[in-house]
């Protein structure tokens, strides 16, 4: 263990060796990583312990320099540990570098999704305090891996808080992006209801990459369909803006008429391009598969029952941004995604996926569980979040029509409601 102080913070960096597959606990192990944080004048008092579980699939635990606003809140009453989930960060990351020396990538990740998560965070648990529970706070694709958690190890719990983040208990990935293209379409209203100008803009954008071979700064070309993929960030809470000033600056006068800006091309590069988090592309549909389906390119093929986002930036179709989808051709079109193609391919015709929740165990359930519910959250489902809300026994939900996603690292409110909801005073 590593120790060291800075801003107020103690931190103690954990690592400890896992199962890749906990089916096989005497086979090849993996690294797993976890930062421990206490707030300094907190340092010596045995306050009970937080695990973090990330949005995601693919992303890392945030770290303590630029935390969002619900860490300083957690550590009033917690010692809270940032888990990076295998794959991510300092746990084994996978991308496509990594994966390049495994002899089967595709069986290889098929055992980075929540039910490994869980017996990882397990294993975790017991190296720092024995047969004592701890609680759980899951973030979006995190809050999927709680309730994993109560239906695999709900002894290992205290209590969960869960934020964006109740998912179908049964839907296939069909279900989900089926719902998941309507509530993007109405995203996209409320986006040019808020920003009228921006629709001529986007749909100038689309003809121009429609019409010219526009390279981005790393040199892969940017075409119509990779920029709609902007979208992905209009369920975040400064999302709207951001994209909004974005394309505020697309256009220069270059020396054959218009053309598009470097500071535009590197914006839409930071957000389109999967370098950062190659796991969010690669095991995006594979985290809702269970019951023997394959989720063979889901949101590809949901994509047909909604015109709306086809020809773009046509007088016929105006652009319509496609939000938290992935799709195949993304695997030609990104150089991090380009040598996983294969495995994406892989993945998306598997059929032997274990089951993710234990409906009888959630409907039995005697963990508290307070979970936000986003009235407008374009990633999760507010419907199927109230119908797996009903599932669970003792979960205590709570609507919020006033934050976006992304809610509970932009506002200590949130977190502040389900630490009342759980001790009974919200």
């Amino acid at each position: 263990m590593t120790t060291y102080r800075h801003s107020g913070l103690v931190c103690h960096d954990h690592t400890l060796d896992v199962p890749l597959d906990h089916a096989r606990p005497d086979g090849p192990a993996i690294s797993l990583f976890a930062r421990e944080v206490v707030a300094e004048e907190h340092a010596h008092r045995d306050l009970p312990r937080l695990v973090w579980l990330q949005g995601g699939p693919g992303g890392r635990a945030e770290r303590p320099n630029a935390a969002g606003a619900w860490l300083r809140r957690a550590l009033k009453d917690y010692r809270v540990v940032l888990l990076d989930q295998r794959g991510t960060g300092r746990s084994a990351p996978a991308d496509r570098t990594t994966l390049a020396a495994v002899e089967d990538p595709a069986a290889h990740l098929a055992h980075f999704r929540a039910d490994s998560i869980v017996r990882d965070a397990e294993l975790l648990r017991r190296r720092l305090q024995g047969d004592r529970p701890w609680t759980v706070l899951g973030q979006s694709f995190g809050g999927f891996c709680a309730l994993t958690y109560l239906s695999l190890a709900p002894e290992g719990l205290g209590q969960v808080f869960i934020t964006g983040g109740l998912p179908t208990l049964t839907g296939h990935a069909d279900d989900v992006y089926r719902a998941a293209y309507r509530r993007t379409l109405a995203h996209n209203d409320r986006y040019f209801a808020r920003y009228p100008g921006d629709q001529r803009l986007a749909d100038a954008v689309a003809a121009h990459l429609a019409d010219h071979d526009v390279r981005m700064p790393a040199g892969e070309r940017l075409t119509v369909r990779r920029f709609q993929t902007m979208g992905i960030n209009f369920g975040t809470s400064a999302g709207f803006d951001a994209l909004h000033y974005l394309l505020e600056s697309a256009f220069v006068d270059g020396a054959h008429g218009p053309a598009l800006s470097d500071p535009f091309l590197r914006g839409v590069d930071a957000t389109v391009s999967f370098a950062p988090r190659p796991l969010y592309a690669v095991l995006h549909e594979p985290i809702y598969a269970q019951g023997g389906r394959a989720t063979d390119w889901s949101a590809h093929r949901i994509r047909d029952e909604f015109p709306e986002f086809d020809a773009p930036g046509t007088a016929k179709a105006p652009l319509r941004f496609t939000g938290e989808m992935i799709y195949p051709w993304q695997f030609d079109e990104d150089p991090a995604l380009v040598p996983l193609k294969d495995t994406a391919e892989r993945l998306a015709r598997r059929t032997e996926w274990p089951a993710l929740y234990d409906l009888d165990r959630l409907a039995a359930n005697d963990v508290p569980v307070a979970a936000a519910v986003y009235q407008h959250d374009m990633f999760v489902d507010r419907e199927q979040s109230l119908e797996t809300a009903k599932l669970v026994r003792g979960l205590s939900a709570w609507v919020s029509d006033a934050h976006a996603h992304d809610g509970v690292k932009a506002d200590p409110a949130v977190l502040d409601r389900l630490i009342a909801m759980a001790r009974g005073e919200a």
